[in-house]
């Protein structure tokens, strides 16, 4: 008989495995392997919208064209920034952009209204 050094068992058992147990891979007497295991039920997350953030910003931008679409900028600016709090879209650097170029047409619109309406005063006043 010659001494081999990897298998230490004289019954052939393989290596690790205590007597009277199957090796890893066979199903034991009375076990059901396990099946495929599957991940929760339910449908996948709806997508971010970014389609208000986006609408937010082309009509403040065609606003200084014409000169109400800063108005809808504004309004939908504030709407897209709702939508963001509750998690309901992203864009929201989009929707700050359209209320900062709204506002800011707003600003210069009454800048320009007053200026006009002082110069007009100095006008009559040199009269």
């Amino acid at each position: 008989m010659t001494y081999d050094p990897y298998n230490q068992d004289p019954k052939g058992q393989p290596y690790g495995q205590p007597y009277g147990q199957q090796p890893y891979g066979q199903p034991q007497y009375g076990q059901q392997p396990y099946g495929p295991q599957y991940g929760y039920g339910g449908y996948p997350p709806k997508p971010l919208d970014t389609q208000t953030a986006m609408i937010a910003m082309i009509a403040s931008i065609a606003g200084i064209l014409c000169c109400v679409g800063w108005i809808v900028g504004i309004v939908m600016g504030h709407v897209a920034l709702s939508k963001i709090k509750r998690g309901e879209a992203t864009g929201k650097g989009m929707a700050i952009a359209a209320l900062c170029i709204g506002y800011g047409f707003i600003v210069l619109l009454v800048l320009l209204y007053s200026l006009g309406i002082g110069a007009a005063i100095l006008e009559n006043a040199n009269r």
